[in-house]
């Protein structure tokens, strides 16, 4: 029966807290190696958002071409992947006609959503359609047609593949996109604001397997078959209790069968709480110390560098909380310990902590308006 690794979200060359993960990403790349020579799968699919940066950084793109021409040449095993939201589309499809012969195939055009990849196994053929990240406008412009908003585009791209499909040929159909109630992580880039870039599972149920990207939790939605594979390393701190890991799929003439299989990060991703002295003393004893620590400090008194002891025994301590510290004795600022902010949600609460009442309709409007242009100017920046 025809299997393939799903995986997403590499995100590779990116920075955490300045710090650069791309040791722990070629980490559990060669794990997802292994996997696909120990299962024998008949391909690897990767559902977009490959870099972390539309235009990554020179050794970045270096070590993730070394890795494919790796694991393409040694293996013989096909590499399908879409780029995503963090991915410039026409960079990484550069040459993608001349690779496909070498066994990586590349779908970043939304012009080819009904022009699937065969793969030929032992059961049969297998047809791998992919819907690159787009937005409505793209859309719009491609193909001249009246859809408004992220729902109806992707809809719209998704009929257009199904109607493509060939009877009595497995489909798999590949998509980087936000299904409407999935849970998102603090670490994923918002496509929009306010919702506006949630999409149907509805549309995607004909298909005989759906892998997705762009939510870094391994989850499903809608039906079983629907799924999520996950980021392959935890990318912020929300996503501190998730197992990582890739989704071994088999498809049987009785449906889909999945496995989780499970990456082992280099360096994990960890929230300690308590006092600062309970946390030095574990740290003397953790045979971990060298993973990325998020220290929730639960001591009510002044507290002397806490980083730079913290450090002494955790290096890589990225974050520090005050859980029951006021800040500043005597008034009404005290220490926020939510790990799930929006921009807007911090300064409503500091300028209700410092004004004591709520900001106006024109205020709120200004608020946003103000967010929205930086949040672009970061993404121009890359």
């Amino acid at each position: 029966m025809p299997r393939f690794l799903h995986t997403s979200d590499w995100h590779i060359g990116r920075l955490f807290q300045n710090v650069s993960l791309l040791d722990d990403q070629l980490h559990v790349l060669k794990q997802i190696k292994s996997y696909a020579k120990e299962h024998g799968v008949d391909a690897l699919v990767v559902a977009g958002d490959i870099y972390d940066r539309s235009v990554p950084p020179a050794e970045t793109v270096d070590a993730l071409s070394a890795f494919l021409a790796d694991f393409t040449a040694e293996l013989s095993i096909p590499v399908i992947l879409i780029s995503g939201n963090h991915d410039s589309a026409k960079r990484l499809r550069f040459g993608a006609q001349y690779m496909s012969g070498s066994g990586l195939h590349i779908l970043g055009d939304i012009l080819n959503v009904a022009t699937p990849v065969t793969l030929e196994t032992d059961s049969g053929p297998v047809h791998f359609y992919g819907i690159p990240y787009h937005d409505p406008v793209e859309v719009r412009e491609a193909y001249g047609c009246d859809v408004k908003n992220y729902d109806e585009a992707h809809t719209y791209l998704a009929r257009l593949a199904e109607q493509a499909r060939t009877p009595g040929i497995p489909a798999v159909l590949i998509s980087h996109c936000f299904i409407d109630g999935a849970e998102g992580c603090d670490s994923e880039r918002q496509l929009s604001l306010g919702g506006a870039d949630r999409v149907s599972y509805q549309p995607l149920q004909e298909f005989d397997y759906v892998a997705l990207g762009h939510l870094h939790g391994p989850q499903y939605k809608g039906a079983d078959h629907i799924r999520y594979s996950g980021s392959p390393l935890k990318y912020s701190f929300s996503e501190h209790r998730q197992q990582k890991g890739v989704i071994l799929v088999e498809l049987t003439d009785d449906g889909v069968i999945w496995e989780h299989l499970e990456l082992i990060p280099k360096r994990d991703l960890r929230v300690l709480e308590g006092t600062l002295a309970e946390l030095m003393e574990q740290g003397r004893r953790d045979p971990r110390q060298d993973d990325y620590i998020l220290a929730r400090l639960t001591d009510t008194q002044d507290l002397l560098e806490p980083m730079s002891q913290l450090r002494q025994v955790y290096p890589n301590t990225l974050e520090l909380e005050r859980t029951n510290f006021v800040i500043s004795r005597g008034s009404q600022l005290v220490a926020d310990v939510s790990s799930r902010r929006s921009e807007d949600q911090v300064f409503k609460d500091f300028f209700r902590q410092v004004m004591g009442g709520e900001l106006t309709d024109e205020q709120n409007e200004l608020l946003f308006e103000v967010i929205t242009e930086a949040r672009a100017g970061m993404e121009e920046q890359g």
